[in-house]
């Protein structure tokens, strides 16, 4: 068995569910791509995206005397419904891929372990370097280059073999392997993720504008949430699931083999009451090792009062009563703001 054979077989024993590889300038100069994203606005408060643009359209210029990119695919498919939680008014609902531990330790984990098993095969001359979502790399177009995927018309990645819900991570290395056939898309002309949107935030197929994402508002915005937008939030208070649950290649989709991918108890459709009473101090106790953790307890209480203004449960009033007075201005306007939906 040659050695790209070999790394197939030890990433799948690892835990990845894909792996392809393609070289570093591999990804294809799309007309309007990421600056035209960045020249319309559509990046929103997400000021990073901006930096070090030439790496993220070029990441051969990321690490030169880097010759390939292994691409690997991890699932994490949800054992239940993700949207059954929206018919539960008085609830939350948080994205799957938040519902346990945070995907980027476990990824980044494997990814050095499939690392460290090719210097060991290959010879200690052999330079890696290992990439989860956390710098300028380019992981959609790559995977689609490697053949995990294509970007779908939401612009995410999606698999013939996992569908929709599966995480990315990337070894880049100056060992020369044989790449892979580049995947192509198979969308047609079907459009089930935009209408699937709550709030109408792709532009057009293969657009999207994150100012409106509620992916991008829950998680990423700081500040309060414009007030037209707020009611098309529903529960939605980390994350948005709409676009990629409703893709018809999900059928596809293989059962997450990592068990802290599949959803705490407490997190598949969490009271809304229970988080609206969280501290920081009971927020960083709560969500340790999660990746909600990141966003604070001030943002997400304003997104579960957001959530309960839209509930339409009267009960919820001497709580949200008591955050109109909360230190946090965000999370008081976002109180009175509730406190008006209710009354």
């Amino acid at each position: 068995m040659d050695l790209k054979a070999r790394l197939v077989a030890e990433a799948q024993e690892i835990g990845f569910d894909l792996c392809r590889i393609c070289r570093p300038d591999a990804v294809p100069q799309v007309p309007d791509g990421l600056r035209g994203f960045l020249g319309k606005g559509y990046h929103g408060q997400m000021g990073w995206l901006a930096d070090r643009v030439h790496w993220r359209e070029n990441p051969a210029a990321l690490w030169p005397e880097a010759q390939s990119v292994i691409m690997l695919g991890e699932s994490y498919t949800p054992l239940h419904d993700p949207l059954a939680v929206h018919r539960m008014s008085e609830r939350g609902a948080i994205s799957v891929y938040a519902q346990n531990k945070d995907y980027h330790d476990l990824v980044k984990k494997r990814l050095k372990r499939l690392a460290r098993w090719l210097i060991a095969e290959a010879g200690a001359e052999v330079e890696v370097k290992v990439f989860v979502d956390t710098a300028p790399v380019p992981e959609k177009p790559l995977g689609q280059a490697a053949g995990l995927g294509w970007q779908g018309k939401h612009t995410n990645l999606v698999s013939r073999d996992l569908g929709s819900w599966f995480f990315i991570g990337s070894v880049f290395t100056t060992l020369k392997l044989d790449t892979d056939p580049a995947e192509i898309d198979h969308c047609g002309s079907c459009r089930a993720c935009l209408d699937a949107c709550p709030t109408n935030a792709f532009p057009a197929p293969n657009q999207i504008d994150a100012r409106r994402c509620i992916s991008y508002l829950t998680i990423e915005h700081h500040g309060p949430i414009d007030e037209d937008l707020r009611p098309l939030l529903g529960n939605r208070i980390y994350g948005c699931d709409d676009c990629l649950a409703a893709c018809p290649w999900n059928k596809f989709a293989v059962d997450a083999r990592e068990i802290r991918y599949h959803a705490r108890d407490d997190l598949a459709a969490p009271k809304l009451s229970e988080l609206a009473a969280l501290d920081d101090a009971a927020f960083r106790a709560k969500f340790a090792g999660s990746p909600i953790k990141r966003i604070g307890r001030n943002r997400f209480v304003r997104n579960v009062l957001y959530a309960m203004g839209n509930s339409g449960q009267p009960a919820f009033l001497p709580q949200i009563e008591t955050l109109t007075h909360d230190p946090d201005d965000t999370v008081a306007d976002a109180a009175r703001w509730a406190r008006r939906q209710l009354t």
